[in-house]
C-alpha cells in the first residue's frame, strides 16, 4: 500500500512539473500597448470633421511633427510648454466613421519642458 502511495505520489510531481513546464508566460499587453509621444508647445491648424486645433506629436526626436486629430484620455495640454508621453492604446470596436479606430489614455507624464 505503501508502494502504491509512493508511486501516485511521484507521478503526480512528475506530472505536475511537466504541465507546469509547458506554460509560457503571458506577454505583458499593458507594454505592448503603449508608446511615448512628445507633445510639441504649439496646436496646429488642422481639419477633421470640421477646422480644429490639434495638437503636433512625433514618437521620435529626429521625427517630423505629426497633427493629432483626437485626444489623450487624462492629459491637459498647456500651449508653450513640450511634453514626453507614456500613452496607453487600445483599440476601439466600431469607432464612429469620423473618429479614431484607437483610443489613447496617458499612463504617465515624463517630462514637461518650458518652450
Amino acid at each position: 500500500m505503501k508502494n502504491v502511495a509512493l508511486f501516485l505520489k511521484g507521478t503526480f510531481t512528475i506530472l505536475s512539473f511537466l504541465i507546469l513546464s509547458q506554460c509560457k508566460p503571458m506577454p505583458n499587453s499593458t507594454s505592448q500597448n503603449e508608446k511615448t509621444f512628445i507633445v510639441g508647445p504649439e496646436t496646429a491648424d488642422c481639419t477633421g470633421v470640421a477646422p480644429m486645433k490639434c495638437l503636433q506629436v512625433k514618437e521620435k526626436g529626429s521625427d517630423s511633427w505629426q497633427n493629432f486629430y483626437t485626444n489623450i484620455e487624462g492629459f491637459t495640454y498647456e500651449p508653450g510648454y513640450e511634453y514626453v508621453l507614456k500613452v496607453k492604446t487600445e483599440k476601439i470596436e466600431n469607432p464612429p466613421m469620423d473618429g479614431s479606430s484607437i483610443k489613447y489614455t496617458l499612463v504617465k507624464q515624463v517630462s514637461k519642458t518650458k518652450k
